[in-house]
């Protein structure tokens, strides 16, 4: 019988399928399930499962996929409008006012590093709620000194879309893996009725955005040798 973590593995996998994110990132679906399978008992021992009650502020993993960065911002447009919040049919909006050139500028902080593998797991993802008020240049160093990273654009749009309820009313959160060389912090935030993929100076703090995390970031294993 499948566990829980499987069960929650192969639910992700097929909504990233359903929206077509692999073939979007250049993969194929024949080659993508050969990396969630690699990822299966890797991740059978490394993810707590959840309880039978679990957090509305954090989920045990989230898939992600990777094109390498460029690709992936440029995915990452083009994906914001299929996030959704649970019940709503809003499509997801990007901030007008990131510049004529969108989310290009984007580039992972030296901390998040890059993504570890086409296919990846974000371990332990939490929106970060008690960072809510907290300017984004003081949260960083806080969530550094714990071995925790913050997301980064395309992860924060992943944990979204596999996790609508994630994001809710006067709990969203910035994205401070990313950053363009300027004090813009991206955010994922609610505007009316739907998602929205925004920023916030460095600065400035927001009583309703936090700071998103993760313990760790799982590669798939290559599944060529496996």
């Amino acid at each position: 019988m499948p566990t829980a973590v499987e069960l929650e593995l192969h639910r992700q996998a097929g909504v990233l399928l359903e929206h077509g994110v692999p073939e979007l990132l250049g993969q194929t679906p024949e080659g993508f399930a050969l990396a969630v399978e690699a990822l299966r008992p890797v991740l059978a021992v490394r993810v707590a499962p959840a309880g039978s009650d679990p957090a509305l502020d954090r989920v045990p993993f989230a898939l992600v996929v990777s094109g390498g960065i460029d690709r992936d911002l440029a995915a990452a447009e083009r994906l914001v409008p299929l996030l959704r919040r649970p019940g709503r049919s809003d499509p997801g909006v990007l901030d007008r006012n990131h510049g004529a050139e969108g989310l290009a500028p984007y580039r992972s902080i030296a901390e998040a590093g890059s993504p570890p593998a086409p296919v990846y797991a974000l371990v332990d993802v939490e929106r970060g709620e008690e960072f809510r008020g907290v300017p984004p240049q003081d949260a960083l160093p806080v969530i550094l000194a714990r071995g925790r990273t913050p997301l980064t654009i395309p992860e924060g749009i992943a944990l979204v879309l596999l996790h609508p309820h994630i994001l809710a009313k006067n709990a969203c959160f910035m994205l401070s893996g990313s950053r363009r060389g300027d004090r813009r912090v991206p955010a994922l935030c609610i505007s009316g009725k739907a998602v929205k993929l925004g920023w916030c100076w460095d600065g400035n703090p927001h009583t309703w955005l936090g700071v998103a995390s993760t313990a760790n970031r799982i590669p798939a294993p290559d599944s060529s040798s496996t």
